[in-house]
Protein backbone atom coordinates (compact mmCIF):
# COMPACT_ATOMS: atom_id res chain seq x y z
CA UNK A 1 0.00 0.00 0.00
CA UNK A 2 1.41 3.64 -0.86
CA UNK A 3 1.72 6.05 0.91
CA UNK A 4 -1.35 8.76 1.67
CA UNK A 5 -3.10 11.46 2.83
CA UNK A 6 -7.34 11.56 3.43
CA UNK A 7 -8.97 14.44 3.77
CA UNK A 8 -12.93 14.45 4.00
CA UNK A 9 -14.65 16.61 5.58
CA UNK A 10 -18.16 16.64 4.33
CA UNK A 11 -20.94 16.77 6.64
CA UNK A 12 -23.81 13.99 5.12
CA UNK A 13 -26.98 14.68 6.43
CA UNK A 14 -28.79 11.60 5.24
CA UNK A 15 -32.54 10.38 5.36
CA UNK A 16 -36.15 11.46 5.03
CA UNK A 17 -37.07 14.56 5.03
CA UNK A 18 -33.87 16.43 5.83
CA UNK A 19 -33.65 18.93 2.96
CA UNK A 20 -36.14 20.87 5.68
CA UNK A 21 -33.22 21.33 7.49
CA UNK A 22 -30.92 23.37 5.01
CA UNK A 23 -31.38 26.94 5.93
CA UNK A 24 -30.12 25.52 9.65
CA UNK A 25 -27.31 23.76 8.27
CA UNK A 26 -26.35 26.96 5.87
CA UNK A 27 -26.35 29.08 8.91
CA UNK A 28 -24.17 26.37 11.06
CA UNK A 29 -21.46 26.75 8.23
CA UNK A 30 -21.39 30.71 8.26
CA UNK A 31 -23.35 31.41 5.36
CA UNK A 32 -25.17 34.79 4.99
CA UNK A 33 -26.00 35.57 1.84
CA UNK A 34 -26.65 32.28 -0.65
CA UNK A 35 -26.89 31.12 -4.32
CA UNK A 36 -29.45 28.67 -4.53
CA UNK A 37 -28.01 27.06 -7.89
CA UNK A 38 -30.29 23.96 -9.89
CA UNK A 39 -31.49 22.95 -12.96
CA UNK A 40 -34.94 23.37 -13.10
CA UNK A 41 -37.59 20.58 -14.00
CA UNK A 42 -38.61 18.61 -11.22
CA UNK A 43 -36.67 20.18 -8.38
CA UNK A 44 -39.44 23.70 -9.36
CA UNK A 45 -42.53 20.61 -9.93
CA UNK A 46 -42.08 18.58 -7.46
CA UNK A 47 -41.79 21.54 -4.68
CA UNK A 48 -38.42 20.55 -3.16
CA UNK A 49 -37.47 24.49 -4.53
CA UNK A 50 -39.88 26.02 -2.61
CA UNK A 51 -39.18 23.60 0.93
CA UNK A 52 -35.48 24.97 -0.03
CA UNK A 53 -36.22 28.49 0.18
CA UNK A 54 -38.80 28.49 2.91
CA UNK A 55 -36.13 26.53 5.03
CA UNK A 56 -33.87 29.07 4.51
CA UNK A 57 -35.95 32.16 5.11
CA UNK A 58 -36.99 30.60 8.28
CA UNK A 59 -33.16 30.51 9.22
CA UNK A 60 -33.04 34.46 8.01
CA UNK A 61 -30.90 33.97 5.74
CA UNK A 62 -31.48 35.96 2.99
CA UNK A 63 -30.64 34.22 -1.20
CA UNK A 64 -30.52 34.95 -4.84
CA UNK A 65 -31.28 32.23 -7.53
CA UNK A 66 -30.02 30.63 -10.68
CA UNK A 67 -31.71 27.74 -12.56
CA UNK A 68 -30.56 26.40 -15.86
CA UNK A 69 -28.22 24.00 -15.54
CA UNK A 70 -27.61 21.19 -17.98
CA UNK A 71 -26.46 17.74 -18.41
CA UNK A 72 -22.53 17.94 -18.74
CA UNK A 73 -22.82 21.81 -17.48
CA UNK A 74 -21.73 24.62 -19.55
CA UNK A 75 -19.56 27.19 -19.19
CA UNK A 76 -22.19 30.35 -20.37
CA UNK A 77 -24.04 29.14 -16.94
CA UNK A 78 -20.67 29.34 -14.97
CA UNK A 79 -20.11 32.74 -16.32
CA UNK A 80 -23.04 34.07 -15.47
CA UNK A 81 -22.79 32.15 -11.80
CA UNK A 82 -19.98 34.48 -11.19
CA UNK A 83 -20.95 37.35 -12.25
CA UNK A 84 -23.87 36.79 -9.92
CA UNK A 85 -21.94 36.07 -6.76
CA UNK A 86 -20.03 38.90 -7.25
CA UNK A 87 -22.77 41.54 -8.02
CA UNK A 88 -25.23 40.12 -4.93
CA UNK A 89 -21.92 39.71 -2.44
CA UNK A 90 -23.09 36.45 -2.36
CA UNK A 91 -21.01 34.07 0.71
CA UNK A 92 -22.17 30.92 0.15
CA UNK A 93 -23.34 28.36 -2.88
CA UNK A 94 -26.12 25.76 -2.30
CA UNK A 95 -26.40 23.27 -5.20
CA UNK A 96 -29.81 21.56 -5.45
CA UNK A 97 -29.93 18.97 -7.94
CA UNK A 98 -27.72 15.91 -9.73
CA UNK A 99 -24.32 15.64 -10.36
CA UNK A 100 -24.41 18.72 -12.53
CA UNK A 101 -25.80 21.42 -10.36
CA UNK A 102 -23.25 20.54 -8.20
CA UNK A 103 -20.01 20.86 -10.86
CA UNK A 104 -21.44 23.85 -11.72
CA UNK A 105 -21.56 25.51 -8.49
CA UNK A 106 -18.22 24.62 -7.73
CA UNK A 107 -17.01 25.95 -10.80
CA UNK A 108 -18.96 29.18 -9.96
CA UNK A 109 -17.28 29.47 -6.11
CA UNK A 110 -14.12 29.06 -7.73
CA UNK A 111 -14.41 31.45 -10.15
CA UNK A 112 -16.27 33.98 -7.61
CA UNK A 113 -13.19 35.26 -5.93
CA UNK A 114 -10.70 35.03 -8.67
CA UNK A 115 -10.30 38.12 -11.02
CA UNK A 116 -9.43 36.28 -14.54
CA UNK A 117 -11.43 33.67 -16.37
CA UNK A 118 -12.63 30.83 -14.15
CA UNK A 119 -11.19 28.83 -17.04
CA UNK A 120 -7.62 28.69 -16.44
CA UNK A 121 -8.86 26.23 -13.58
CA UNK A 122 -9.93 23.99 -15.96
CA UNK A 123 -6.98 24.46 -18.75
CA UNK A 124 -4.17 23.59 -15.94
CA UNK A 125 -3.51 27.20 -15.65
CA UNK A 126 -3.80 27.95 -12.52
CA UNK A 127 -4.21 26.13 -9.59
CA UNK A 128 -6.95 26.77 -7.06
CA UNK A 129 -6.11 28.53 -3.76
CA UNK A 130 -9.51 29.65 -2.68
CA UNK A 131 -13.68 29.11 -3.37
CA UNK A 132 -16.82 30.05 -1.47
CA UNK A 133 -18.04 27.41 0.38
CA UNK A 134 -20.20 24.88 -1.49
CA UNK A 135 -23.11 22.59 0.10
CA UNK A 136 -25.58 20.04 -1.76
CA UNK A 137 -29.20 18.79 -1.37
CA UNK A 138 -28.38 15.61 -3.70
CA UNK A 139 -31.29 14.52 -6.30
CA UNK A 140 -29.88 12.19 -8.43
CA UNK A 141 -27.23 9.10 -7.37
CA UNK A 142 -24.80 9.05 -9.99
CA UNK A 143 -21.41 11.68 -10.12
CA UNK A 144 -20.57 11.71 -6.56
CA UNK A 145 -19.85 14.86 -7.00
CA UNK A 146 -21.76 15.63 -3.09
CA UNK A 147 -18.59 14.36 -1.23
CA UNK A 148 -15.71 14.38 -3.81
CA UNK A 149 -12.70 17.14 -4.48
CA UNK A 150 -13.74 17.39 -8.78
CA UNK A 151 -15.76 19.51 -10.82
CA UNK A 152 -15.87 19.11 -15.00
CA UNK A 153 -17.61 21.66 -16.92
CA UNK A 154 -17.77 21.65 -20.82
CA UNK A 155 -16.62 24.97 -22.17
CA UNK A 156 -18.84 25.99 -25.17
CA UNK A 157 -16.48 27.16 -27.11
CA UNK A 158 -14.96 23.95 -28.73
CA UNK A 159 -16.79 22.06 -26.59
CA UNK A 160 -13.74 20.90 -24.34
CA UNK A 161 -15.33 18.49 -21.24
CA UNK A 162 -12.69 19.68 -18.55
CA UNK A 163 -12.04 18.60 -15.18
CA UNK A 164 -10.68 20.96 -11.94
CA UNK A 165 -9.98 19.57 -8.53
CA UNK A 166 -9.07 20.67 -5.10
CA UNK A 167 -10.60 19.80 -1.43
CA UNK A 168 -11.18 23.53 -1.61
CA UNK A 169 -14.53 22.60 -3.35
CA UNK A 170 -15.56 19.50 -1.13
CA UNK A 171 -18.96 20.40 -0.09
CA UNK A 172 -19.16 21.48 3.28
CA UNK A 173 -22.01 19.65 3.90
CA UNK A 174 -24.52 17.38 1.59
CA UNK A 175 -28.14 16.50 2.20
CA UNK A 176 -29.45 13.57 1.10
CA UNK A 177 -32.58 12.12 0.92
CA UNK A 178 -33.19 8.75 -1.03
CA UNK A 179 -37.10 9.79 -1.43
CA UNK A 180 -35.86 12.65 -4.22
CA UNK A 181 -34.20 10.04 -6.05
CA UNK A 182 -37.35 8.11 -6.52
CA UNK A 183 -39.13 9.73 -9.46
CA UNK A 184 -36.24 9.58 -11.88
CA UNK A 185 -36.67 8.37 -15.28
CA UNK A 186 -35.39 4.62 -15.53
CA UNK A 187 -32.59 5.76 -17.76
CA UNK A 188 -31.28 8.29 -15.26
CA UNK A 189 -31.44 5.54 -12.50
CA UNK A 190 -29.34 3.11 -14.91
CA UNK A 191 -26.92 5.65 -16.35
CA UNK A 192 -26.18 7.09 -12.44
CA UNK A 193 -25.22 3.10 -11.65
CA UNK A 194 -22.98 3.20 -14.23
CA UNK A 195 -21.71 6.46 -13.38
CA UNK A 196 -20.80 5.01 -9.74
CA UNK A 197 -19.72 1.40 -10.99
CA UNK A 198 -17.39 3.17 -13.28
CA UNK A 199 -15.80 5.78 -10.39
CA UNK A 200 -15.12 2.73 -8.54
CA UNK A 201 -13.65 0.71 -11.09
CA UNK A 202 -11.21 3.63 -11.82
CA UNK A 203 -9.72 2.90 -8.90
CA UNK A 204 -10.24 -1.39 -8.34
CA UNK A 205 -7.61 -1.46 -11.87
CA UNK A 206 -4.39 -1.02 -10.21
CA UNK A 207 -0.82 -1.35 -10.15
CA UNK A 208 -0.79 -1.11 -6.47
CA UNK A 209 0.39 -4.77 -4.84
CA UNK A 210 -1.24 -5.76 -1.26
CA UNK A 211 -4.38 -3.81 -1.04
CA UNK A 212 -6.82 -5.82 -0.13
CA UNK A 213 -8.78 -3.40 2.17
CA UNK A 214 -9.80 -1.18 -0.49
CA UNK A 215 -9.66 -4.14 -2.77
CA UNK A 216 -12.53 -4.89 -0.57
CA UNK A 217 -14.10 -1.64 -0.31
CA UNK A 218 -14.45 -2.01 -4.15
CA UNK A 219 -16.15 -4.91 -4.74
CA UNK A 220 -18.66 -4.27 -1.71
CA UNK A 221 -19.18 -1.07 -3.39
CA UNK A 222 -20.21 -2.66 -7.10
CA UNK A 223 -21.83 -5.35 -5.61
CA UNK A 224 -24.51 -3.46 -3.89
CA UNK A 225 -24.88 -1.67 -7.67
CA UNK A 226 -24.93 -4.86 -8.83
CA UNK A 227 -27.62 -6.04 -6.23
CA UNK A 228 -29.81 -2.80 -5.65
CA UNK A 229 -30.02 -1.38 -9.46
CA UNK A 230 -32.61 -4.04 -10.73
CA UNK A 231 -34.84 -3.56 -7.70
CA UNK A 232 -34.72 0.38 -7.93
CA UNK A 233 -35.27 -0.25 -12.01
CA UNK A 234 -38.48 -2.71 -10.87
CA UNK A 235 -39.84 -0.65 -7.95
CA UNK A 236 -39.12 3.58 -8.54
CA UNK A 237 -40.19 3.59 -4.95
CA UNK A 238 -37.88 1.00 -3.06
CA UNK A 239 -36.48 3.31 -0.51
CA UNK A 240 -34.03 1.29 0.77
CA UNK A 241 -32.41 0.08 -2.79
CA UNK A 242 -32.71 4.08 -3.32
CA UNK A 243 -30.69 4.35 0.21
CA UNK A 244 -28.12 1.89 -0.73
CA UNK A 245 -27.57 3.59 -4.46
CA UNK A 246 -27.58 6.68 -2.43
CA UNK A 247 -24.83 6.26 -0.26
CA UNK A 248 -22.74 3.68 -2.58
CA UNK A 249 -22.74 6.62 -5.05
CA UNK A 250 -21.38 8.92 -2.47
CA UNK A 251 -18.64 6.17 -1.39
CA UNK A 252 -17.73 5.31 -4.86
CA UNK A 253 -16.09 8.87 -5.71
CA UNK A 254 -15.43 10.19 -2.14
CA UNK A 255 -11.82 8.88 -2.71
CA UNK A 256 -12.89 6.05 0.38
CA UNK A 257 -11.34 3.16 -2.11
CA UNK A 258 -8.66 4.45 -3.49
CA UNK A 259 -6.40 5.24 -0.87
CA UNK A 260 -2.93 3.92 -0.87
CA UNK A 261 -3.56 2.97 -4.24
CA UNK A 262 -2.64 4.26 -7.83
CA UNK A 263 -5.66 5.15 -9.90
CA UNK A 264 -6.13 5.04 -13.30
CA UNK A 265 -9.06 7.35 -14.41
CA UNK A 266 -8.30 6.87 -18.81
CA UNK A 267 -11.68 5.83 -19.34
CA UNK A 268 -13.18 9.21 -17.80
CA UNK A 269 -10.84 10.99 -19.88
CA UNK A 270 -11.92 9.40 -23.19
CA UNK A 271 -15.57 9.62 -22.65
CA UNK A 272 -15.76 13.27 -21.88
CA UNK A 273 -14.60 13.97 -25.34
CA UNK A 274 -17.60 11.67 -26.43
CA UNK A 275 -19.82 13.66 -23.89
CA UNK A 276 -18.24 17.08 -25.51
CA UNK A 277 -18.73 15.92 -28.99
CA UNK A 278 -22.14 14.06 -28.81
CA UNK A 279 -23.73 15.79 -25.58
CA UNK A 280 -24.46 12.24 -24.42
CA UNK A 281 -25.49 11.18 -20.56
CA UNK A 282 -22.16 10.25 -18.84
CA UNK A 283 -22.91 7.50 -17.16
CA UNK A 284 -24.33 6.06 -21.01
CA UNK A 285 -20.50 7.02 -22.55
CA UNK A 286 -19.25 5.31 -19.54
CA UNK A 287 -21.37 1.48 -20.14
CA UNK A 288 -20.04 1.88 -23.97
CA UNK A 289 -15.73 2.77 -23.23
CA UNK A 290 -15.62 1.02 -20.09
CA UNK A 291 -15.98 -2.59 -21.55
CA UNK A 292 -13.86 -1.51 -24.82
CA UNK A 293 -11.00 -0.40 -22.16
CA UNK A 294 -11.11 -3.51 -20.37
CA UNK A 295 -10.93 -5.43 -23.73
CA UNK A 296 -7.86 -3.71 -24.26
CA UNK A 297 -5.98 -4.00 -21.40
CA UNK A 298 -6.73 -7.35 -20.09
CA UNK A 299 -3.56 -8.71 -20.60
CA UNK A 300 -1.67 -6.80 -18.29
CA UNK A 301 -3.11 -7.68 -15.21
CA UNK A 302 -4.88 -11.14 -16.09
CA UNK A 303 -5.34 -12.57 -12.41
CA UNK A 304 -6.90 -8.93 -11.45
CA UNK A 305 -9.57 -8.94 -13.85
CA UNK A 306 -9.96 -12.73 -13.00
CA UNK A 307 -10.48 -11.32 -9.67
CA UNK A 308 -12.92 -8.74 -10.81
CA UNK A 309 -14.58 -11.88 -12.25
CA UNK A 310 -14.87 -13.64 -9.24
CA UNK A 311 -15.75 -11.41 -6.81
CA UNK A 312 -18.05 -8.58 -8.09
CA UNK A 313 -19.97 -11.30 -10.82
CA UNK A 314 -19.60 -14.63 -9.31
CA UNK A 315 -17.90 -16.34 -11.85
CA UNK A 316 -15.83 -19.64 -11.40
CA UNK A 317 -12.52 -19.55 -10.97
CA UNK A 318 -10.55 -21.42 -14.41
CA UNK A 319 -7.59 -22.05 -12.45
CA UNK A 320 -5.68 -23.79 -15.76
CA UNK A 321 -6.60 -20.67 -17.75
CA UNK A 322 -7.20 -17.85 -15.57
CA UNK A 323 -7.43 -15.56 -19.20
CA UNK A 324 -10.73 -16.91 -19.35
CA UNK A 325 -11.98 -15.89 -16.44
CA UNK A 326 -10.81 -12.62 -16.96
CA UNK A 327 -13.09 -12.14 -19.99
CA UNK A 328 -15.84 -13.55 -18.72
CA UNK A 329 -15.86 -11.20 -15.98
CA UNK A 330 -15.60 -8.27 -18.80
CA UNK A 331 -18.91 -10.38 -20.61
CA UNK A 332 -20.50 -10.04 -17.26
CA UNK A 333 -19.92 -6.60 -16.31
CA UNK A 334 -20.84 -5.69 -20.74
CA UNK A 335 -24.21 -7.90 -19.75
CA UNK A 336 -25.21 -5.82 -16.69
CA UNK A 337 -24.82 -2.53 -18.51
CA UNK A 338 -27.55 -4.01 -21.44
CA UNK A 339 -29.59 -5.47 -18.98
CA UNK A 340 -30.57 -1.97 -16.80
CA UNK A 341 -30.40 -0.29 -20.40
CA UNK A 342 -27.34 1.22 -21.37
CA UNK A 343 -25.74 1.46 -24.60
CA UNK A 344 -22.60 -0.52 -24.95
CA UNK A 345 -21.51 0.55 -28.30
CA UNK A 346 -21.27 3.99 -30.53
CA UNK A 347 -23.96 3.65 -32.30
CA UNK A 348 -26.59 3.26 -29.42
CA UNK A 349 -25.40 6.55 -28.21
CA UNK A 350 -25.00 8.68 -31.74
CA UNK A 351 -21.39 8.18 -32.02
CA UNK A 352 -19.84 7.77 -35.91
CA UNK A 353 -16.68 6.07 -36.49
CA UNK A 354 -15.35 8.23 -38.53
CA UNK A 355 -15.33 10.59 -35.58
CA UNK A 356 -12.54 9.23 -34.14
CA UNK A 357 -9.77 11.43 -35.66
CA UNK A 358 -11.86 14.03 -33.87
CA UNK A 359 -12.10 12.79 -31.09
CA UNK A 360 -8.30 11.61 -30.49
CA UNK A 361 -7.05 14.68 -31.55
CA UNK A 362 -9.79 16.60 -28.88
CA UNK A 363 -7.81 14.30 -26.20
CA UNK A 364 -5.14 16.89 -26.98
CA UNK A 365 -2.76 13.98 -25.51
CA UNK A 366 0.62 15.57 -24.73
CA UNK A 367 2.56 12.03 -23.47
CA UNK A 368 0.09 9.23 -22.43
CA UNK A 369 -3.33 8.68 -20.22
CA UNK A 370 -4.11 6.89 -17.17
CA UNK A 371 -1.85 4.53 -14.97
CA UNK A 372 -3.03 0.86 -15.22
CA UNK A 373 -2.00 0.97 -18.43
CA UNK A 374 -0.17 4.21 -19.87
CA UNK A 375 -2.08 4.80 -23.46
CA UNK A 376 -0.89 6.95 -26.44
CA UNK A 377 -3.11 8.65 -28.64
CA UNK A 378 -2.89 5.06 -30.47
CA UNK A 379 -4.14 3.10 -27.84
CA UNK A 380 -6.93 5.45 -27.14
CA UNK A 381 -7.81 5.45 -31.25
CA UNK A 382 -7.91 1.60 -30.95
CA UNK A 383 -10.31 1.63 -27.73
CA UNK A 384 -12.73 3.92 -29.69
CA UNK A 385 -12.65 0.97 -32.29
CA UNK A 386 -13.77 -1.43 -29.52
CA UNK A 387 -16.37 0.48 -28.43
CA UNK A 388 -17.61 0.70 -32.72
Amino acid sequence: MNNFSFYSPTYFVFGKERENEAGALVKRFGGKRVLIHYGGGSVVKSGLLERVKNSLSNADISFVELGGVVPNPRSGLVYKGIELCKKENVDFILAVGGGSAIDSAKAIAIGALYDGDFWDFFSGKKKIDKALPVATILTLTAAGSEGSNGTVITHEDGMLKRSAGSNLIRPVFSILNPELTCTLPPYQTAAGAADMMAHVMERYFTNTKDVEITDRLCEAIMLTIKNETPKALKNPYDYEARANLMWAGTLAHNDICGVGREQDWSSHQIEHELSGLYDVTHGAGLAVIFPAWMKYVVKHDVLRFAQFAVRVWGCEMDFQNPEATAYQGIECFEQFMKSIGMPVRFAEIGAKAEDIPLLVEKLALKSTLGNFVKLTPEDVRKIYELAV
